[in-house]
């Protein structure tokens, strides 16, 4: 009689359990870590959703409405230019006079963390909210596959998108203007889209850091563009503040007191990843740049005003944007560390 009064355990349907369970049992068949075929079913889903879609489109119409102003200005400088070198590059760092800001690159700096975002507000609170997370973690792959195969899955979706938006450009470049770019504006442009993945995947760690630690995916996402629009919009008016209290220029005060002032604003700004990834790009698609610190004496301010113009080679400008690359690198893994250690702490019950 004990045994018929005792209640049965509730089963989840047949084809949700088989649907759950469909990856592990991959993993286990294949040979293959877990994190991959949660990995490869994540982009999958991302693939062919309507967020793809729209986000490729909206920065698709971000790159290639200021490339319009930077053709028409090369055509305008078409006899100038003739003869230059990186000319094809200047469809990136080029736009419109009227508005200096509308150019490809600065375009895609404030645009394209907006990837990020989008595909990790809702990595793993969506999960949870929809009851699959307990099913999947049920499953025979360890607990870290998990947050690995979306991270992973999130990188490979946007490396696609940039890579997409690239090719658009300079397909756009090669028929409106018929420019064939050289080999090191082919490596130039590589590396900045390296760069510009590096960068995205920080915003991409930071949204998987929120849904980690957040129940509700409208909230990770709020927070997530509120701080995008606070960093890229409102940091560099924060940052001038911060710098007018810290080190005010004295009423008379001469020119080292303003490089004094100048430099404590650049070291401020630098905190900011959107001022990194600026800095690196504008040394990686324009070969002309030489330096990208603030003198700190009035000396080295004559003499980077004395200096003759010239190109760097891709090697060097390299020197250059290493340390940002290395700082964006270390925002990025320090953001994925905490979701981690986040996630591998936290109880999912059923």
């Amino acid at each position: 009689m004990s045994a018929a009064a005792s209640p049965r355990p509730e089963r989840a349907p047949a084809h949700e359990r088989s649907q759950l369970a469909r990856p592990a049992q991959e993993a286990s068949a294949l040979g293959r870590p877990g994190w991959t075929v949660i990995a490869g079913k994540e982009f999958a889903d991302h693939l062919l959703s309507a967020r793809f879609i729209v986000l490729l489109v909206v920065l698709a119409l971000a790159a290639v409405v200021p490339l319009y102003f930077a053709s028409a200005r090369i055509r305008e400088l078409a006899e100038q230019a003739s003869g230059a070198q990186a000319v094809f590059l200047a469809l990136f760092t080029l736009g419109s006079q009227q508005v200096p800001l509308l150019r490809v690159d600065a375009f895609v700096g404030i645009v394209a963390p907006l990837l990020g975002i989008a595909f990790a507000f809702d990595a793993v609170n969506g999960e949870r909210s929809e009851g699959t997370l307990p099913r999947l973690l049920s499953q025979p792959i360890h607990r870290d596959d998990v947050i690995n195969g979306k991270f992973a899955a999130g990188l490979a979706i946007i490396s696609l998108v940039l890579t997409a938006i690239v090719a658009i450009i300079a397909g756009f470049g090669l028929l409106r203007l018929g420019i064939v770019p050289a080999g090191g504006e082919v490596l130039r442009i590589v590396a900045w889209l390296g760069l510009t993945i590096v960068y995205v995947a920080l915003w991409l760690a930071f949204g998987l850091l929120l849904s980690v630690l957040l129940r509700r995916a409208a909230t990770s996402a709020l927070i997530g563009f509120g701080i995008w629009i606070l960093i890229t919009i409102f940091g560099g008016l924060i940052v001038g503040l911060v710098a007018g209290l810290l080190a005010p220029i004295p009423s008379g005060g001469g020119a080292t007191d303003i490089l004094a002032s100048a430099q404590l604003q650049q070291l401020i700004t630098r905190l900011l990843p959107s001022t990194l990834y600026q800095e690196a790009s504008l040394v990686l698609l324009d070969p002309s740049i030489t330096q990208v610190s603030t003198p700190s004496t009035i000396g080295q301010a004559i003499a980077a005003q004395e200096q003759i113009a010239s190109l760097l080679s891709l090697d060097q400008s390299l020197l250059l944007v290493w340390p940002h690359v290395v700082a964006l690198v270390a925002l990025t893994v320090a953001c994925f560390a905490a979701a981690y250690v986040a996630f591998m702490r936290q109880e999912v019950r059923a």
